[in-house]
Parts: structure tokens; sequence; C-alpha cells
């Protein structure tokens, strides 16, 4: 088959590659695909998710010791939850270290992003290391930090080395300072996570619109916040509510590092949560601080969401 394009050149399509159209009455494999497919698997997160959630629920309205009867009590666990000074610490443990640790991971994590996004020729490898924390175990990682953290350890080694050993502490038995060391372990793991969510929304940011702010007079700091800033907003949005989500349900390194000590003071929701329900055997009590947890994740997700949303995306539609 030939077609003439000009009165010089001419262009040949092969037989093997002209278009035939489909046969009617055939229809293509994937539309052979039925609802009905997906029935075990959807059946499966119901019954996982949404079936033990609602009982979970349930069981946070009774006093069911996890074994025999139970009994409807109402509202009694929540009045419980408000009038134990413990648990209101808890609660407030659980919002400093959700909000800290979603504060640093993402400065942190955007300083590294914008410094090995284009100008550092090892940023591959200073990628690899910055993100290989996150892949490792939050109780391995927990278990390392707190052989930093022991009074023989190599922090107070390092302040003693600089003359600084007036700073010297039991680090995780100080009711004062062990919070501040379960919120470093979390930064210093989740940061390169959050890195490498803002490289992808840095990689989607034209070079050229910060060349031409730059060529119209525009500093360092008035290029990244009326340039770049706006660019990577879907990935503020996301790395934000994943810190959240994610520093609201802190429990592993809680649990290796301190146990919730000294004297409750690294105490959280996720952690008497399960002391209550599965060391305590108050189950229905347990249950009534996880819908607690559960609702705060819910709030603060939704408000997250909202603040973050693209304004002008909503304006237009």
């Amino acid at each position: 088959m030939t077609i003439e394009r000009d009165t010089t050149r001419t262009l040949t399509v092969p037989p093997g590659a002209r278009r035939t159209p489909r046969p009617r009455g055939r229809k293509p494999l994937i539309s052979y695909g039925h609802w009905w497919w997906a029935m075990p698997a959807v059946l499966l997160v119901v019954a996982v998710h949404y079936v033990a959630t609602l009982t979970g629920g349930f069981f946070a309205f009774t006093d069911w010791t996890g074994l025999g009867d139970w009994e409807f009590i109402g509202f009694d666990n929540f009045v419980r939850i408000f009038n134990d000074p413990l648990l209101l610490g808890a609660v407030w443990n659980t919002l400093f270290l959700a909000f800290g640790s979603v504060i640093l991971t993402n400065v942190l994590g955007l300083g590294f992003a914008l410094a090995i996004n284009r100008t550092l020729k090892s940023r591959y490898i200073l990628r690899t290391l910055l993100f290989m924390p996150v892949v490792l175990s939050p109780l391995a990682v927990a278990y390392v930090w707190k052989y930093i953290f022991q009074f023989n350890g190599p922090l107070n080694g390092l302040l003693d080395a600089i003359g600084l050993d007036s700073f010297q502490k039991v680090w995780l038995a100080d009711p004062t300072w062990s919070i501040w060391a379960i919120l470093l372990t979390v930064v210093w793991q989740q940061t390169g996570f959050v890195m490498v969510i803002y490289l992808a929304g840095l990689a989607s940011v034209p070079v050229e619109l910060e060349e031409a702010a730059a060529l119209d007079g525009a500093n360092l700091w008035q290029r990244f916040w009326h340039v770049v800033a706006p660019g990577i907003r879907p990935s503020i949005a996301i790395a934000t509510t994943l810190g959240i989500i994610q520093g609201l349900r802190i429990f592993d390194q809680i649990l290796a590092l301190t146990g919730g000590g000294p004297a409750g003071a690294t105490e959280t929701l996720a952690t008497q949560v399960y002391k209550q329900a599965f060391s305590l055997g108050q189950f229905g009590f347990g249950s009534a601080l996880a819908l607690v947890l559960t609702l705060i994740i819910l709030v603060f997700a939704i408000l997250q969401q909202h603040a973050t949303r693209d304004r002008d995306a909503v304006g237009k539609a």
C-alpha cells in the first residue's frame, strides 16, 4: 500500500502495519471480567476491617473483659477516660508526638529533598542513605537508639568528650526528656520517607519556571514560596496526612524504648489500648480508648486535607 505525500516522495506502509477493523460480535478479553471476581477480596476486606472495627466500637460501650458475659454500660468508659489524669496525659503525649513528628519530618524531609534534587553529583547515594532507615524494623531501630540513650552509651560519651558532661542524663528514665528521645527516634526513621515524597513533587516543577523567576530578580526564598511550594502542594498534603496518621499511632518505639514509663511520662493512647485490653483484660475499656484514638485520627486527617486542598482547583470546579 502506497500513500502519495507530494510529487517527489511516497510513504509505503507494510501490510502487517495496516489497521484492520475488529470483527463484529467479538469483545476484547478484558471485557469478560465480572464484578463477582472481586467478591472474595471485598468480603475479606469488609470482614477484617469494617466488621471488626464496628464490633470493637460496640464493645467500647460495654464492660467486657474479653471472656464471658458482658454488660452494656453506655458512656461510662469514656467518662473514665476523661476523668483519669494518666489517660489525659496519654492523649497529650499522643498529640505531641504526632504534631512534633509531622513538623520535624516535613521540615527536614523537604530540606533534604531541595538540597539533593538537582545540584549534588552524589545525590543518588545520599537518597539511598537517607531512605535506608525507613526500610528497617521500627523495633530494631528503637533498640539501637535505646543503646545510644543509655547512661554509658554513645550520646553521653560524646557529651563527655566535648566537655559537656554536665548535660549527661539517664535519657530514657527522665520524665522530661524521655518523650523527646522517642520523638528523635521516630523523626530519624521517618524523614527519609517524607524526603522521597517531596522529591517526587519537585520532579514535577519545571526548571524553566524557577529560572524565569530568577531572571526577574526573585531571591531564593521568593522562588521557593511562589514557584516551588505551589507546585508541590499535593506532596505536602500527602506527606502531612500520612505523617499525622502515623504519628498518632506510634507504638513500637515507645514499647521498646520506655514501655510507657517512667511513671507514665511516655504513655500514649496506642500503648494504653494495648495495656488495658491485653495486659489488664479490660477489653471494653481498651476498645473505648481505641475508638477515641480513631476519632482523633479521623478529625485531624479531615482538617489537614481541608487545610492543604488545592483551592484553585476547587474554585474552578
